[in-house]
């Protein structure tokens, strides 16, 4: 760990909640990076990342040099912070914190992890001269640190109850934070969303002359195939699995074409296709052999996407280890697993960060002290006809996937 990613630890758990008046003033300090670039925005309780995957790999086939920031990690927190899938290198990590260590100096109050790392990411596309950077929103959107910056298009890929804490205890108050990032005169699009959560979406659009494209009306996709009211694309596959990938897919590949329109950029068919097929997100479905899934399915709306995923695997004995963290709605959750999977045998489990639900947490599914012997357990007596999901929090994926990696270079 270098002296950047110690001083970053440090401001784990400093988290303000008091507007984004500091976040304003640290930018104006480092001359507004931001405005060097264009920048697709997104937000979403669910399916940020995948989209993100979506487009930068569409970015990169048609050869543009784009940047991404997205969280949390699963490796490294470099990995937070990429320029055409490529991590930010350990130099320019330590000499952009440098920069930001030393502007911090002329502010009241210190930064946050986030609000550091928001900074960096602004910074290194600045210098590397993106063609687009894509921001994945933090929590929220009208609140976000990220909500510093002005987004060419602004994306929502999901509304549904998370961080309730923060947000709001309603679809209506979470969807007014989400299009809390809509920007005056620009072009915002929004995925398949409940009817109350598209509706506050379309009195925003409506109220900043935001031009609204909507999942379902203006754009879908179905059986391999993409339909707008510009193009149809046929013959399309995803290398994503799970049906919701499809919606991902085209939140994705709408606002790409959209951006491309924009800058008078040639799409060509055959690479958008090759970049569907050869899109990865780490931790989300991702199958690793021996018959192991991962996915951090870490609220309900998209633990109902993995049941869904899982009640398609015909004929299959499904086994489930459960790790989350203790403010999470762990309970919740494993409540709507046995309701939903009542034939699935499901595992409780604990992992390294000091907010994971632990044995004394649990009141259902069977507690596993260490999920590594589980896995090792499965990995050596399972058969073709047995599946292992590991699910719950990012973190704990993030943990599972590392140990896994690990088995593979032993």
């Amino acid at each position: 760990m270098n002296e950047i990613e110690t001083w970053l630890e440090s401001r784990i758990g400093l988290n303000f909640r008091s507007g984004l008046e500091r976040m304003r003033q640290a930018i104006s300090l480092l001359d507004h990076p931001e405005e060097n670039y264009p920048i697709i925005h997104v937000t979403g309780t669910n399916g940020k990342g995948s989209t993100i995957a979506f487009m930068s790999q569409l970015f990169v086939q048609h050869e543009k040099k784009v940047g991404t920031f997205t969280s949390p990690h699963m490796a490294s927190i470099h990995d937070r912070i990429c320029i055409n899938h490529e991590p930010i290198s350990d130099n320019d990590f330590i000499r952009i914190g440098h920069r930001i260590q030393a502007m911090e100096k002329q502010l009241l109050q210190p930064l946050s992890y986030f609000e550091i790392l928001t900074l960096m990411a602004l910074l290194y596309f600045n210098e590397e001269q993106v063609e687009v950077a894509l921001i994945e929103v933090g929590i929220g959107g009208l609140l976000d640190t990220t909500n510093v910056l002005t987004g060419d298009i602004a994306v929502v890929t999901s509304v549904g109850l998370d961080h309730q804490e923060t947000l709001g205890d309603s679809i209506v108050a979470i969807a007014e934070q989400k299009a809390g990032i809509f920007k005056e005169k620009k072009i915002a699009v929004i995925g398949p969303l409940a009817e109350e959560a598209r509706r506050v979406c379309e009195l925003r659009a409506k109220k900043l002359d935001v031009v609204l494209y909507e999942y379902g009306r203006d754009f879908s996709f179905s059986k391999g195939q993409f339909f707008s009211s510009d193009v149809n694309i046929p013959h399309l596959k995803l290398s994503l699995v799970g049906t919701y990938q499809e919606e991902n897919a085209a939140v994705a590949l709408q606002s790409f074409l959209l951006f491309m329109g924009q800058h008078s950029w040639q799409v060509k068919i055959e690479l958008v296709r090759k970049a569907l097929q050869q899109t990865h997100w780490a931790g989300r479905l991702e199958y690793f052999e021996r018959g192991i899934y991962l996915d951090g399915a870490h609220n309900l709306p998209a633990l109902s996407r993995l049941v869904e995923f899982i009640l398609q695997q015909e004929r299959k004995e499904i086994f489930l280890l459960f790790g989350a963290l203790k403010r999470k709605n762990y309970q919740g959750m494993l409540s709507y697993l046995q309701q939903e999977l009542p034939h699935v045998q499901l595992f409780v489990t604990t992992f390294e960060d000091d907010g994971a639900a632990n044995e004394q947490d649990f009141t259902n599914g069977l507690y596993i002290a260490f999920y590594q012997d589980f896995i090792e357990q499965f990995i050596k007596s399972a058969n073709d006809n047995q599946l292992l999901f590991v699910t719950g929090s990012l973190y704990f994926i993030a943990e599972v996937r590392a140990f896994l990696l690990e088995k593979e270079i032993d």
